[in-house]
């Protein structure tokens, strides 16, 4: 089931697809929006902050940054790939992205959130002048999937506020604005709606209405309930569920994208 966003998204035939969003002026301005609320909260840290240790794994704050940097123009290939019609693959190989993120995220604080700032803005400036007909193309995500470049919308709204909160910053992804939170609560919720290693659950919000169904196999044997927002904390594996109610006991999940 579909989750309602206060704007139009480009629907897949399928509700198993990926997510994707047309690049009108709603959805570009999601991502301006992220990329300002990231930058806000960065403005108080300091060279030292850089170095404190975040909740991904062998991560650190500058590499968390780094990744957003460097994660734009990545993006920006896919945008060629479909311009072209040549396959520019948003990074050559998993090593090759780790490198990127690896080198650079030592930098200061205010080279790493302008470097975030320099490269959003060019990000957006290539789907701007994308030709129309490059929207239809397919194209193929470093996650696998085969999509048009309107999922590049989703991909970078995803990763601004998902990382906003690995920042561990005081930014909750429970914080995050609502036409946000519905359109990342529903691309995870197409991630797991089929994935056979996820118990058959349902999931509502605080005032009952359905939000998805999970599992890849069997009828739902539990309800999940609470905010859109904290329902996104813990299925991206950023929260406990803690806010969540759910009278079988909230079950353990897969690991996310």
């Amino acid at each position: 089931m579909r989750i309602h966003v206060p704007w139009k998204v480009a629907v897949p035939a399928h509700p198993r697809e990926p997510l994707e969003l047309p690049p009108e002026p709603d959805g570009l301005r999601l991502l301006r929006d992220a990329t300002a609320r990231l930058s806000a909260t960065c403005e108080r840290l300091t060279d030292a902050d850089i170095a404190a240790p975040t909740s991904l794994p062998g991560w650190t704050r500058g590499h968390v940054l780094n990744h957003l940097a460097r994660q734009a123009p990545a993006l920006g290939r896919l945008l060629e790939w479909a311009r072209t019609g040549v396959e520019n693959p948003q990074y050559p190989s998993r090593e090759a992205r780790d490198t990127e993120i690896e080198q650079g995220a030592d930098r200061s604080a205010a080279d790493l959130v302008a470097d975030i700032v320099r490269t959003a803005g060019d990000l957006e400036q290539s789907m701007l002048v994308l030709p129309d007909a490059a929207w239809g193309r397919r194209i193929r995500p470093f996650t696998g999937e085969e999509c048009t470049p309107r999922r590049i919308l989703v991909i970078r709204l995803r990763e601004l506020e998902v990382h906003h909160a690995d920042l561990d910053m005081g930014y909750e992804l429970s914080a995050a604005p609502e036409d946000a939170t519905r359109i990342v609560l529903e691309d995870v919720v197409r991630y797991f709606s089929a994935h056979e290693d996820v118990p058959p659950m349902e999931l509502r919000d605080l005032h009952g209405a359905p939000v998805g169904v999970l599992g890849g196999r069997g009828k739902a044997s539990r309800t999940v309930a609470g905010a859109p927002g904290d329902l996104l904390g813990w299925l991206a594996g950023r929260t406990r569920g803690e806010r969540l109610t759910c009278p079988q006991g909230l079950p353990d999940l897969p690991g996310w994208v």
